[in-house]
């Protein structure tokens, strides 16, 4: 059995992951949170689905090429939501058992979302070479990168690369667009470090609203994500010997789980568990204004 998170003492982050860089660039303050006091953050129906449906993607391709229908893939939606709550279940929570209902309409959401995808790719003509492939590398500077990537597509005649994630929100504004494109670069950059191939091909597959989003990198771009991705890693090297995690608010703080103890929202941060290995440092809600 693995250990709890409540029972791992708080260290500082050995290494980087999309998600985690993400939000260091949104809010150092959500980083800490989440990466170092491991606050908990209650589920959401919208991000449950989204593992559902990333699972029927990834369970669909273990058929042959011509029973991956739309309908098989539908049918696999129940199945894949039982299992995840088997193996979390304390995302019980999100149904009343008293209102089976709610629960059918948002199997019936998560069938959507998987419908349309077959309107944007077409499964029987793929053969991934990977899905949802771990991947880890050390940059020379010592910085470990980690994350798992959705889709690992290789070109038979050329031995091209193409990576494919899914998204079951919707494409974002041209001005937001900057984030996700920047995940897919990271993964790029891991992918060239392990195997000596720049990516041909990186693509987003918004499933909310049917947008294919693609970007063909060069080796200059990925050498331009290692070098933000070191800064990024000197910056949260800093932050944690310091003690200095700042908030910054943006339009996504009306989703976060933790403005109960955001200094933007009249809230303290709890005690920072690395004050004694900083020594001592300044609480966030102590920092000079941001």
């Amino acid at each position: 059995m693995g250990t709890s998170t409540e029972s791992i003492p708080p260290r500082p982050p050995t290494s980087l992951s999309p998600s985690r860089a993400a939000d260091f660039m949104r809010c150092p303050l959500l980083y800490r949170l989440r990466v170092i006091d491991r606050l908990p953050e209650k589920p959401t129906q919208a991000a449950t689905r989204g593992t559902v449906v990333h699972a029927v993607l990834e369970r669909l391709f273990d058929a042959p090429a011509a029973d991956r229908t739309a309908e098989r893939a539908r049918d696999l939606v129940p199945g894949e939501w039982e299992r995840l709550l088997a193996a979390r279940p304390e995302l019980s929570v999100l149904f009343d058992a008293a209102d089976p209902a709610a629960l059918a309409a948002w199997l019936d959401s998560a069938r959507a979302l998987v419908d349309r995808w077959f309107t944007l790719e077409d499964p029987t003509r793929l053969e991934p070479a990977e899905r949802e492939l771990y991947v880890e590398t050390v940059l020379e500077s010592g910085l470990t990168l980690r994350g798992y990537v959705d889709r690992l597509d290789v070109a038979p005649a050329t031995g091209d690369l193409r990576v494919v994630d899914y998204k079951t929100g919707k494409a974002p504004r041209p001005q937001y667009a900057d984030e996700p494109m920047f995940q897919m670069s990271f993964y790029a950059l891991v992918l060239w470090r392990l195997r000596g191939v720049v990516p041909r091909r990186l693509q987003l597959v918004y499933l909310g609203s049917g947008d294919v989003l693609t970007y063909d990198p060069s080796e200059a771009d990925l050498l331009r994500t290692e070098r933000k991705l070191l800064a990024l890693w000197e910056a949260i090297r800093a932050a944690t010997d310091s003690g200095d995690w700042r908030p910054r608010r943006t339009p996504l703080c009306g989703w976060c789980d933790h403005q109960a103890v955001c200094p933007e929202f009249g809230g303290t941060p709890p005690p920072y568990p690395l004050a004694a290995m900083a020594g001592a440092p300044p609480l966030v809600g102590e920092n000079d204004p941001v």
